[in-house]
């Protein structure tokens, strides 16, 4: 039977292409979890078994594998490592008891890895790095090595070193036990040290022993007085340290070859901790409670991936949901490796299962046993920030559309779908173009409903600038009963409310009171569409002063339609103008970015408020910004600072348009009416 202190959780993350799929993949080859090692160009890989990552060749959801190994079970969850699909990240990160950085030795330090970094240390978990693709042309360990020291300071400590011969890594040194290795066969063995590279062993051994002097007194005193740590002081002092932070230890290898895989599953088993010793703490002897983390939804259901926080979950177990009080029956309870379930009695406390048909549990929820009172924190998703239109490209696909997205939401909770009124458009909010694009395919490949995408259109809103009365009136003859409806309307500005102010002045009775509510109807119809767009008028005054009627062919509706003529003459008279809305936008940036992002938001018409240092070399920058020129904002500042930058954008209040900005909405809104006719 397992045992919970036997469990190591980690989650694999880094930048794209660093080769976090591909290290999995070793591990569960070298430990004959699978019989061959799957390629991602092939699409064979056990982590990237979606359609669309098989077509895109890159990750898009996270993966959470078992690995067995020495009797020890490692969880290994392969992450994304594109930003748009972060929220993959953050629910492996939830149960997640240590982390795994993955950086390519040719490619260094990038944007993933220092983002992957700052999760953790958001998070307080262990930290450990692997330098991967070591046989890589141009690849240098040393200088990946440097790279890290100097990105995240003294507490990166190597744990072993390549064996190169030319190009090709051939095993690897264990900087502790100063000790050689290579894989024979897929097992480890110890070959001799080879010539020259005892300087490099010697400088990395000095900087893992001041790490460790730095972890007790009695190891610092051992230290100055120039003694060398036992193994088993070094195992110590480094347990230690990766609990505190102060030790991040880094690993190295080559997947494909399987070389330094075995060393690094020894590493987390002996250095990262079990559920039991994590930041937080599970409880084998509680009630049953656990988390979900994850949903995957396909043709075939639902499936819910769990970690158990406290007790043990069985079979046919029936436990509550806090969130939606529903009872959940657990039928069916298994561990998953990629597209394989193996069917299961029982997880363990620490562990990781999945259940499949749930019917009133999400990603985030806690299921507990009736009467405990367990609840856990749920998952914080990043706000989508990129906003499209989306329509079908079939007419009359929309319910499709809609249906299909609500099928997604279940493993996907970060985007949004929003039926905007005003505009009639389906807006898709998502992390970026990337995300989109992938929604879009699964639309098609799930659900046979092919999209296309639009900028949303921006909601404008109209005004009048000045007063002015006029008449309007509505006479028609028609044998029997005319129509007749005379009113003279002051069309003035307010600021008191956005809606509507509508007030009477008649005197003498020349419109009758019984008239006056359709008045106020007609006028209250005609102001959701203005006379220079068509967009809804705001801050406006309407007050009846005066008018006449007939007394056989004067009706409400007679004095509605001459309320709408004077509508209609009054506000083209009265100087209309076009409001846009505007935002405002917080944007996060390396203060090396500050000239382009300034540059960039002059462009856009923003005005720069303020910019305050948040620590770390980064810089907020606070602005007020048309929202009509933000439409790419999410991939442009994506671009400008190489994926370091973040926005928030919150619509503030209507300012009125520049002259030329109204001509070009007026034209494209003429088109638009043109084209629908």
């Amino acid at each position: 039977m397992l045992k919970t202190e036997n469990i190591r959780n980690v989650c694999v993350m880094g930048h794209g292409d660093s080769g976090k799929t591909t290290l999995v993949e070793s591990l569960l080859f070298v430990t004959k979890g699978t019989d061959r090692m799957g390629k991602i160009a092939d699409g064979t890989t056990v982590c990237d078994f979606d359609a669309e990552e098989i077509k895109r060749q890159i990750s898009i959801s996270s993966t959470p594998v078992p690995v067995e190994y020495n009797g020890f079970k490692l969880n290994i969850m392969d992450t994304p490592g594109y930003f748009d699909f972060e929220g993959e990240v953050l629910q492996c990160l939830r149960v997640a008891d240590a982390g795994l950085i993955v950086l390519g030795a040719k490619t260094g330090v990038q944007v993933g890895t220092e983002k992957a970094w700052k999760a953790l240390g958001e998070r307080k978990l262990p930290k450990f790095f692997y330098i991967s693709k070591i046989d890589e042309e141009n690849a240098d360990f040393m200088k990946s090595f440097r790279e890290l020291r100097e990105a995240f300071g003294i507490s990166v400590c190597p744990l072993v070193m390549p064996i190169m011969n030319g190009d090709k890594m051939t095993g690897i040194i264990d900087i502790i036990r100063q000790k050689a290795m290579r894989m024979s066969g897929g097992t480890r063995e110890e070959i001799p040290y080879p010539d020259g590279v005892q300087g490099d062993v010697d400088e990395l051994r000095a900087m893992l022993s001041e790490s460790v002097a730095e972890t007790s007194e009695e190891f610092m005193d051992k230290f100055f007085n120039g003694e060398d740590f036992t193994e088993a002081e070094y195992i110590k002092g480094i347990n230690e340290g990766v609990k505190t932070g102060s030790i991040c230890p880094v690993f190295c290898g080559c997947a494909l070859t399987g070389i330094g895989s075995m060393t690094l599953m020894q590493g987390l088993i002996d250095y990262a901790p079990s559920p039991l010793e994590a930041t937080e703490k599970v409880d084998p002897s509680g009630k049953t409670g656990l988390m979900v983390f994850k949903t995957i939804s396909d043709q075939y259901g639902k499936f819910s991936f769990f970690k158990v926080m406290s007790g043990s979950v069985k079979s046919d177990m029936t436990l509550e949901n806090p969130r939606s009080e529903q009872k959940e029956k657990l039928g069916h309870i298994y561990t998953v490796k990629g597209k394989k379930n193996t069917e299961v009695q029982e997880v363990v406390c620490g562990d990781i299962g999945a259940v499949s048909k749930l019917a009133a549990t999400k990603t985030g929820d806690t299921l507990r046993e009736s009467g405990s009172g367990i609840e856990y924190d749920g998952i914080e998703f990043p706000e989508p920030c990129f906003s499209m239109a989306i329509l079908p490209v079939a007419k009359g696909g929309e319910e499709k559309i809609a249906s299909g997205l609500v099928k997604l939401a279940e493993e996907d909770p970060v985007f949004r779908v929003e039926q905007n009124a005003e505009t009639h458009q389906m807006i898709l909010s998502t992390l970026g173009d990337i995300h989109a694009d992938v929604l879009r395919s699964k639309l098609k490949s799930k659900f046979a409903t092919e999209t296309t995408m639009e900028e949303p259109r921006v909601p404008y809103r109209e005004k009048i600038r000045k007063k002015v009365k006029v008449q309007g009136k509505h006479k028609k003859q028609s044998g029997g009963h005319g129509q007749y409806g005379d009113v003279w309307i002051e069309f003035e500005p307010q600021s008191e409310q956005d809606d509507l102010i509508f007030a009477e002045a008649v005197f003498g009775g020349s419109v009758p009171r019984n008239y006056f509510p359709a008045v106020e109807k007609g006028l209250r119809e005609c102001v959701h569409h203005g006379v220079l767009a068509g967009y809804p008028v705001v801050g406006l005054k309407a007050t009846l002063v005066d008018g006449s009627y007939h007394e056989v062919d004067s009706s409400e509706m007679a004095f509605k339609t001459a309320a709408s003529l004077a509508y209609k003459a009054g506000l083209a008279q009265a100087n209309p103008v076009l409001m846009e809305p505007i935002g405002s936008l917080k944007v996060i940036i390396p203060e090396g970015n500050m000239g382009d992002i300034i540059g960039d938001m002059n462009k856009r018409r923003g005005r720069v408020l303020g910019m305050n240092p948040i620590g770390g070399g980064m810089q907020q920058v606070d602005a007020e910004v048309p929202m009509s020129e933000m439409a790419t904002y999410a991939i442009d500042l994506r671009s400008m600072t190489q994926g370091r930058g973040s926005f928030s954008l919150k619509f503030e209040r209507y300012e009125e348009a520049p002259a030329n900005v109204q001509e070009k909405v007026i034209a494209e809104t003429k088109l638009l009416g043109e084209n629908e006719d």
